[in-house]
């Protein structure tokens, strides 16, 4: 729903299938436009052997996900990578999908909701730990609501989120002697009508009529 970026990288059918794979997911997520990463940095990061994690950035070099960026390298065999644009974005009505592409989107958003699963049950089991006090170390935020908004207001919405998580990688760039880890940001803004899987869309705005 953001305001695309031109440099946003549309996925297509080949992008999708490269990033099938949970570790490419993962290192995808690592690559920005203007940050150079090496095979052995990533390997640290997503803690993967660094010939396995030079093996998964190919396939995504060669789906077109990411580009080698020479300028970076301290010599001839120093392969740098960087994400291929500012973002990546999934077909939407003005440029829809093939039959055949449309089959490997709903295949990878199912992954996708399955490792939002996997993150919502990993933080709802440590939360109680938190809350008994049993471990003090911040781990995990889930700030849930609901807001009446128009579409312009949901769109604003959308663009300050994006707006805030460039922050968040703007100050991850920053030097500090204080260590880091990764942490999973997930922001959902959904109109609350939506039907469940199998269900029928509904317009809200009928509700109101038939009332």
């Amino acid at each position: 729903m953001a305001s695309e970026d031109p440099r946003t990288v549309r996925l297509t059918s080949p992008m999708l299938k490269a990033v099938s794979h949970p570790l490419r997911r993962r290192i995808l997520e690592l690559m920005h436009e203007d940050v150079p990463r090496r095979a052995a940095d990533l390997a640290e990061l997503v803690g993967a052997p660094a010939n396995s994690v030079s093996f998964h950035l190919r396939q995504l070099a060669g789906a077109g996900l990411i580009v080698e960026a020479p300028e970076h390298a301290r010599d001839r065999r120093d392969r740098v990578w960087m994400a291929a644009g500012s973002g990546y974005t999934i077909p939407t009505p003005a440029t829809p999908p093939s039959p055949e592409d449309e089959l490997v989107l709903r295949s990878f958003l199912d992954q996708e909701a399955l490792d939002l699963h996997d993150l919502v049950a990993r933080v709802t089991a440590w939360a109680p730990d938190w809350g008994s006090g049993r471990d003090t170390t911040p781990r995990a935020a889930i700030q849930t609501g609901l807001v009446e908004l128009t579409q312009e207001d949901a769109r604003w919405l959308s663009d300050t989120l994006q707006d805030v998580m460039s922050q968040a990688v703007e100050r991850s760039r920053r030097p500090t002697e204080e260590p880091r880890r990764l942490w999973r940001l997930v922001a959902i803004l959904a109109d609350d009508s939506l039907p469940a899987p199998g269900e029928t869309t509904r317009d809200p705005q009928e509700t109101t009529r038939d009332a």
